[in-house]
């Protein structure tokens, strides 16, 4: 099976300029984990959840959280994508294995590869995406 069988193509991505109230836009309304950061039509860096939880971390009232009624509610503190991203991204190709793309994520311990043809990013495989396609493969009788 083939990294381009089990992508996704529709892939959400930021720019180092972003700020980082778009990433936790991004990964709370669309429901995702990884953004590709993207410079120049070329991935340049790498943004997850855990990193966005890193940035945000455990504040004081004077770094960002404001209590209500009892409840603690984040404040983002207004920093760029290019403070909290990953640079040095691990990519893989469309055409190749799977299990590649398994083995370097394992490995790695990395949760998704951003997927490029040449220069151009044209997709997304996450852990998941091999966890669902090996769950499909040796689904019960």
């Amino acid at each position: 099976m083939k990294v381009l069988e089990l992508m996704q193509a529709s892939v959400y991505t930021v720019r180092p300029d972003d700020m980082i109230d778009r990433v936790f836009f991004l990964l709370h309304y669309e429901k995702i984990r990884h953004l590709p950061v993207i410079e120049n039509k070329k991935v340049v860096g790498i943004v997850s959840d855990r990193d966005l939880y890193k940035a945000l971390g455990p504040k004081s009232r004077s770094q960002g959280v404001q209590e209500e009624e009892g409840e603690t509610a984040l404040y983002v503190i207004p920093r760029k994508v290019r403070s909290i991203m990953r640079r040095g991204v691990i990519t893989i190709g469309p055409n190749e294995d799977a299990t590649k793309a398994a083995t370097m994520m394992a490995r790695k311990k990395i949760g998704a590869l951003p997927v490029t043809r040449g220069d151009k990013l044209v997709g997304i495989i996450t852990a998941t995406d091999i966890l669902l396609a090996f769950a499909n493969h040796y689904k019960e009788p």
